[in-house]
């Protein structure tokens, strides 16, 4: 029998009343049973293959780790929020440098051409990472609009290791986003990159070149 000529036995059969969950072989794979070395590991090794890169620093010195990205970037210009507190760290940190902070805090509209022209990098919090896949979640907010991490040719994410889990079943689990979720939850596995009709693969035409992820460690 057909898949098609199942449910329709299925909706004949109970016309007269509600229909019951069909029984179904698919099983939500959750809960991997890694340690947080394996998570680390794991995660690390997916996000370095599609050219992400990954800088493991601690708790108190990450915005030194920071200051030295921007150096070897060549980062003048770099959007952040001011509430969150990576933003504020930072801010503190890099107050009074050669480093220009963009405020982000600002109707698109009247500063959209700033965001696509000159500014740098754009630097997130993250709310975590996905061990099985090498992806990072970022929830937006007015603070940290999801532009901030979309647009600029460098995005630097902050991520604690212990936000680490095994799966994105578990985060939406754990983190109960059925309870409520912005217009937008960001996914983000590496630098943007695209290929044309010859296979030819191009980093950063429709976004960030550059994905590099601070790790902090306590």
């Amino acid at each position: 029998m057909s898949a098609r000529d199942a449910i329709l036995k299925r909706l004949r059969e109970r016309a007269d009343g509600p229909l019951e969950a069909p029984e179904s072989d698919f099983t939500v794979m959750t809960g991997r049973g890694w340690t947080a070395q394996e998570r680390l590991e794991r995660f690390e090794r997916w996000i370095t293959s599609v050219h992400g890169e990954v800088i493991h620093t601690s708790r108190d010195g990450w915005t030194e780790s920071l200051a030295g990205v921007l150096r070897d970037k060549g980062v003048r210009r770099l959007a952040l929020g001011r509430e969150h507190p990576v933003a504020a760290a930072a801010r503190e940190a890099l107050a009074g440098g050669d480093i220009e902070l963009v405020a982000v805090d600002r109707d698109i509209e009247s500063w959209q051409r700033e965001l696509f022209e000159s500014v740098d990098a754009g630097l997130t919090s993250t709310g975590g990472g996905i061990a099985e896949t090498g992806s990072l979640w970022l929830w937006p907010t007015p603070d940290e609009p999801r532009l901030l991490s979309l647009v600029p040719p460098i995005h630097i994410a902050v991520l604690d290791a212990e936000a680490l889990e095994d799966t994105l079943h578990d985060v939406m689990a754990g983190h109960d986003w059925a309870a409520g979720m912005p217009a937008n939850a960001l996914l983000v596995s590496g630098p943007s990159k695209t290929a044309d009709i010859e296979q030819t693969l191009a980093y950063g035409v429709h976004g960030p070149r550059e994905l590099v992820v601070l790790v902090r460690h306590a």
